[in-house]
């Protein structure tokens, strides 16, 4: 293991992580927001769906543990572990946005479905890896994957309800 970066750069590196992690969001909320208002309205979605209201402060939160759970493990790791950390991190930030842009801007739910299944995939896969790097960050983690496992039981049940 390297020694650890000197504090300004290492903390420079969290804001960097928070500052992709919110991009992606803003990009998914840009694809969202017209579609909330005028279809996903329109479509029959099971009684256990979240009031839309809870979905800003779930995924702000979701972005903070994200960033941070990344920025703990990339921190600790050599060169070669901290690339592999942030094109793991990248990868699922890319499909994090994407579902936004496949289910409420292209009104796909079954490719959203597709989709993300496989963002659930790379975060299974993700949590495994972190988890054993630094458990607090396996931890800080956890939650986006049971977050994302609830969305693809609503997204899977909103495929079944408008078939």
């Amino acid at each position: 293991m390297s020694p650890m970066p000197a504090p300004a750069p290492r903390y420079l590196a969290l804001v960097g992580f928070l500052a992709v992690t919110f991009a992606a969001g803003a990009i998914g909320s840009a694809a969202t927001f017209p579609a909330v208002k005028e279809w996903y309205p329109t479509l029959v979605k099971p009684s256990w769906t979240p009031p839309n209201w809870l979905f800003g402060p779930a995924w702000t939160t979701l972005y903070v543990l994200m960033s941070v759970a990344a920025w703990r493990v990339w921190r600790r790791a050599d060169a070669a572990g901290a690339r592999f950390v942030l094109q793991l991190y990248a990868a699922q930030i890319v499909l994090n946005a994407l579902w936004s842009v496949l289910f409420f801007k292209l009104r796909q739910p079954l490719l959203g479905l597709i989709e993300i299944l496989l963002l659930w995939a790379l975060l299974a896969v993700m949590l495994v890896r972190f988890w054993r790097a630094e458990r607090l960050a396996g931890l800080l983690w956890a939650p986006y994957l049971g977050w994302v496992t609830f969305a693809t039981c609503l997204n899977a049940a909103i495929v079944w309800l408008n078939r």
